[in-house]
């Protein structure tokens, strides 16, 4: 008795077929992507005065600005804390740099404050644990941002909190 033969047809009828059909629809989703725009991140331009040192800047509507987001998810070992302390009587808020983990991969650290006024004043903080600089706030509710560049070329936003003028 003859072995009987029977063939099985698939919608693609080999690999490659279905290869082509994957690569296209990965070209379709990245012409997509293009067209929609999602492909830059947003630039803000930043000038510089002829000493080459920044200044507060004018920014958008304060209500904007004071509207905190997630931190980054920083990875254990490279885990540092920064500790944004309550706002003083006289409108200072005092960011102090706690080390962690990994204080000795961070190579700077910067701190932005959004002011209710809507100026926005971005200062270095210190690396070494202890380190501290002082924001001039308002005497209404302030925002304090804070990300750490570290050596891996990393940048992390470590802290996001308002600052609240508080009375006696």
């Amino acid at each position: 008795m003859a072995p009987i033969r029977v063939k099985i047809v698939t919608a693609c009828q080999n690999a490659a077929q279905q290869r082509i059909i994957a690569v296209g629809a990965i070209l379709l989703l990245c012409v997509a992507t293009g067209l929609a725009g999602c492909t830059s991140p947003a630039t803000i331009p930043v000038s510089l005065p002829s000493g080459g040192t920044p200044v507060a800047t004018q920014a958008p509507p304060a209500q904007n600005n004071l509207i905190v987001s997630p931190t980054d998810v920083v990875p254990d070992n490279n885990q540092v804390s920064v500790i944004v302390q309550e706002k003083e009587y006289s409108a200072i808020i005092p960011v102090v740099f706690d080390g962690g983990k990994g204080q000795y991969l961070v190579k700077s650290a910067q701190v932005t404050l959004y002011r209710s006024d809507g100026q926005v004043i971005t200062k270095p903080l210190g690396i070494r644990k202890g380190d501290v600089v002082n924001l001039e706030g308002t005497k209404q509710t302030d925002r304090v941002v804070v990300h750490v560049s570290q050596v891996n070329g990393q940048t992390y936003k470590v802290a996001d909190v308002l600052s609240e003028y508080r009375t006696r």
